[in-house]
């Protein structure tokens, strides 16, 4: 007679109590798997007892586990609400609303029935639930998908459509009689006519046919639907524009200060077409500097809870790709009655501050006002007027020549107190894409950064603080540009990156901006100095909105917002509004005060929240005209850097052409690498080759994969 085999027990080795307690006195704080087997003195031969252990804890909901290696206590509250952020890979994390959470790890079953961005309700604590190891459970409250790019494949049952996006892990099944005519490997918009659950994957139908993947024409349109942009304004939204008159009334201009005899100018890039700010200078008696800064006055046309102003709210902001741009405002506004265009008058509300000699702030005031821009300036031209001395620009700007060279005065000045203070300046090129006329990238240079873009970044920065300010002394509701200190445990891990490199970073007491300049001063010029600004970048928290005054870290500035771009975000168009209430006679009434205080709120999260899409659009468009652009060059060897360190590999950014890829660790020398992550280094174990974040090394091109937009490089030396 057969034995009946008896199911094995796990008898644990480490108790929960004592591991409960471990958590307990790190205060709320993350730990990792090392530092748990560490603090338990836990053997070799016992970690996977430990492992286990954790996972019982895990299960009784004791303890979350955040991603692969972290875990720490779960949250006070029973359910946490968040976004899904999904992993190629197939799981993914839940990053809570509340920014005091932790990002908590999905395994790949709780995001079976999931997507990328999807809002989720994560229950802790199952009501009704008599079993001690109830799973976790997590509610859909809202799609974040309802239409899909990708590209559309044929089958035999059922045809299909591969999403664009990496992060929808899902394919999408199209019913052969909802193909639209799309043939094999063609870009498709679908619709999702059934979302996924545990048991089968999301359905759909092909709406638009977008065109052949290879046509570099189609990147801007792929990105529109990707990200759901609005492109195309609606008829009502077009119709109250072309209402607006082209030229401003006689009675207008007499309500208003009149600067048109001031010598105003505008300074913006080569492209640019939609101009937000003039500037103009003059010297009082005494030595002082008088500038006034004129930003379009957009509230006046796009009036509050108008269709213009609805759209406004709904797009956020701008967006600007290589080949297009997709304005907040239609163009009878954005390039036309509001933009500060030469030689036209134009409505504004103007900021016009006084500075002593060492660029310290006198006097500010606030005015609507009628200028007339004298000309369109370049930064090129302002830099070929300043520093190249170009006689044949000057004399064909001779009195806006002079007026510059005072500016420049200023812009030192100004910059100077910044410094002073402790304002973080990050060195960091930004890539610039030139195409041809068929769309196709010519070349990626180094975007240029210089006095003319100096001059107009102090005497904006300068303008905000002073409306911020003004607003916070008035005691104003304001929409504040928020940006918090740095996560103390990011900072301690950014300490021990510097300090690998031999930089003594040792902050006391609270963080101040002041010692990160200090670093990255002492780190320009050097080898790591590009790394070192990355990284301290990638460390900071991200600036955003929002209606309390919590100052600029980065800036070192105790009240910031933004006033002067309101043609392209919504933002300023709402500080425009709230100062022109305050600038009226008498104070704000109490009503418009409390309706202002309720709907801040609202207006910070989702204009920070359209200010990332925009950001992730415009960087996505680039990141595919780079592989496009390296197509050609597969074979080819390039020097570069070492720009990321992970656990799979090596990133490296060529030289002089602001293109990352991938070395994986299969393409690098055999060997077993150690991942040393706080160090961000690779080391062999048998040939203690290093790699590290800045080491210079060469590559040849394998791959340029635009489906996955990455680059694959194998090392060379």
């Amino acid at each position: 007679m057969a034995k009946k085999s008896k199911k094995k027990i796990f008898v644990p080795t480490f108790s929960c109590p004592e591991i409960l307690n471990l958590f307990k006195a790190r205060k709320g704080q993350e730990i990792t798997f090392a530092e748990i087997a560490r603090a338990l003195e836990a053997a070799s031969s016992q970690r996977k007892d430990l492992h286990r252990a954790l996972q019982e804890l895990i299960a009784e909901r004791k303890i979350v586990r955040l991603d692969r290696r972290h875990y720490c206590l779960p949250p006070p509250a029973k359910v946490i609400v968040g976004r899904v952020q999904a992993h190629r890979d197939g799981y993914g994390f839940l990053v809570p609303e509340d920014s005091g959470l932790p990002d908590i790890f999905l395994g790949k079953r709780e995001v079976r029935d999931l997507m990328h961005r999807d809002r989720v309700a994560l229950h802790l604590d199952k009501k009704g639930q008599a079993r001690t190891h109830a799973p976790r459970t997590l509610e859909v409250l809202e799609r974040a998908h309802h239409r899909v790019v990708g590209r559309y494949e044929a089958g035999q049952k059922y045809d299909r459509v591969i999403p664009d996006d990496y992060r929808l892990v899902q394919e999408i099944r199209i019913p052969k009689r909802a193909v639209g005519g799309a043939t094999a490997n063609q870009i498709v918009l679908a619709e999702i006519t059934r979302y996924p659950t545990q048991k089968e994957g999301p359905e759909g139908k092909i709406l638009k046919v977008l065109g052949d993947p290879d046509d570099p024409r189609l990147d801007s349109e792929i990105i529109i639907h990707k990200y759901d942009l609005p492109d195309a304004f609606s008829p009502a939204v077009m119709q109250d524009a072309s209402a607006i008159p082209p030229e401003i009334s006689g009675e207008e201009i007499a309500s208003r200060v009149d600067l048109r005899g001031q010598n105003f100018f505008t300074v913006d890039g080569e492209t640019a077409r939609d101009f937000d700010d003039a500037i103009a200078i003059s010297r009082p008696e005494g030595g002082h500097l008088r500038l006034r800064v004129a930003i379009a006055d957009v509230s006046h046309y796009v009036k509050e809870g108008s269709n213009l102003d609805k759209e406004a709210f709904r797009r956020g902001t701008s967006v600007y790709f290589p080949e297009r741009a997709l304005p907040m405002l239609p163009p009878h506004l954005s390039t036309g009655i509001c933009s500060l265009n030469p030689a036209e008058d134009r409505l504004c509300l103007t900021a016009d501050m006084e500075f002593g000699r060492q660029g310290q702030m006198i006097e500010a005031r606030f005015y609507p006002s009628v200028i007339h821009s004298q000309a369109r300036l370049t930064y090129t031209l302002v830099k070929e007027m300043l520093v190249a001395g170009d006689r044949e620009i000057i004399a064909r700007h001779p009195s806006v020549y002079q007026d510059l060279r005072t500016m420049g005065e200023l812009c030192a000045a100004l910059r100077g107190r910044r410094m002073e203070r402790g304002s973080i300046d990050f060195d960091l090129p930004e890539p610039e894409v030139v195409l041809d006329i068929q769309g196709q990238i010519e070349e990626i240079v180094r975007a240029e950064r210089h006095i003319g873009h100096q001059l107009i970044e102090e005497f904006m920065i300068a303008t905000n603080e002073a409306v911020a300010r003004f607003l916070s002394q008035e005691g104003s509701p304001a929409l504040h540009r928020v940006h918090e200190p740095p996560d103390a445990k990011k900072m301690e891990e950014f300490k021990e990156f510097v300090a690998h490199l031999g930089y003594r970073f040792s902050p006391r007491g609270k963080l101040r901006p002041k010692s990160f300049q200090q670093l990255l001063e002492e780190a320009r010029g050097k080898p790591e100095e590009k790394s070192v600004n990355y990284l301290l970048l990638r460390s900071m928290k991200q600036a955003h909105y929002s209606e309390k005054g919590l100052g600029h870290f980065a800036l070192a500035s105790a009240h910031y917002l933004h006033f002067t771009s309101p043609i392209r975000r919504y933002p300023d168009l709402v500080v425009h509004r709230i100062l022109k209430e305050l600038l009226q006679p008498g104070k704000m009434k109490e009503k418009r005060r409390q309706r202002w205080e309720n709907r801040l709120p609202e207006i910070a999260e989702h204009s920070s929240q359209r200010e990332r899409v925009a950001m992730e659009a415009e960087r996505e468009v680039v990141e595919r005209k780079k592989v496009q652009f390296m197509r050609d060059k597969v074979g080819q060897e390039f020097n570069g850097y070492i720009s990321g360190v992970l656990p799979f590999g090596i990133f490296v950014e060529l030289e002089g052409f602001f293109i990352e890829g991938l070395v994986h660790l299969t393409r690098l020398p055999q060997d077993r690498y150690q991942f040393l992550e706080r160090k961000h280094v690779l080391i062999g174990e048998r040939s203690r080759m290093t790699f590290r974040l800045g080491d210079r090394v060469r590559v040849r091109v394998d791959a340029a994969n635009l489906e996955r937009r990455q680059v694959d490089f194998s090392l060379v030396q």
